[in-house]
């Protein structure tokens, strides 16, 4: 299992901070049909995932257990998609769950092989795309959240779950962790024993949406534009 801070995660890391950077100046200058060159890098970069699985290339893996049912799995195609129609639904979708949950997943990565395997290249790509594609999406080309954003993604995230909870008992696997913690060290180990770490969790996650949806909230109230928008 791959060690939190590692020098390969921290590269990882480094390399990732650095391209979300140039995107979101290039989003901000001159965004344009290189938009939709990133969003084919993200679904193809997900596809071989599971093509990968299907010739074998975890083994044991079972196909009802490797479907693409993982928040952050679901959080590419809608990047890919925000990305390709700007809609702004999709937009929303992608940037809370883009920077609450798929940057953590970045930071603690639950990612058994190492450097350079190609589940390593390809855990990274995907996460670390998802997150430029928020990011370059709202602070870069200015698509910002609408009032009552948080709500809205709040309750398509609750009825995700619920179908996912849905098929982990079905399965017995454990999509999105619902059924157990990852076996790798995450934050979910410090909000308690099942079920109230899905509680804590669903907490945090509501609370760190507020935070992101603040400073345009603060915008509205006060007639001004965000702090990053220069």
């Amino acid at each position: 299992m791959s060690e939190l801070l590692a020098p390969e995660h921290l590269l990882a890391l480094g390399v990732i901070a650095v391209a979300v950077t140039a995107l979101v100046v290039a989003a901000r200058k001159s965004p344009g049909r290189w938009l939709k060159v990133l969003a084919i890098v993200l679904v193809v970069d997900e596809v071989s995932w599971w093509v990968y699985l299907l010739a074998g290339g975890v083994p044991g893996s079972k196909l009802a257990q490797s479907l693409p049912l993982q928040l952050c799995d679901v959080a590419i195609f809608i990047a890919a998609a925000a990305l390709w129609t700007r809609n702004q639904l999709l937009v929303e979708v992608t940037y809370f769950w883009g920077v609450a949950g798929t940057l953590q997943a970045l930071l603690t990565p639950d990612l058994p092989q190492h450097f350079p395997s190609y589940p390593y290249w390809q855990y990274y790509i995907a996460h670390g795309g998802v997150v430029a594609a928020a990011l370059l999406l709202v602070v870069g080309m200015r698509l910002h959240p609408r009032r009552s954003a948080v709500a809205r993604v709040a309750a398509i995230t609750v009825a995700y779950a619920g179908l996912v909870f849905v098929v982990d008992l079905v399965t017995l696997s454990d999509y999105m962790y619902l059924r157990a913690k990852p076996s790798s060290a995450t934050l979910l180990d410090v909000l308690g024993p099942w079920p109230v770490y899905i509680l804590s969790a669903s907490l945090i996650g509501i609370a760190l949406f507020v935070i992101l949806d603040a400073p345009f909230r603060i915008r509205h109230s006060r007639g001004s534009r965000p702090i990053w928008n220069g």
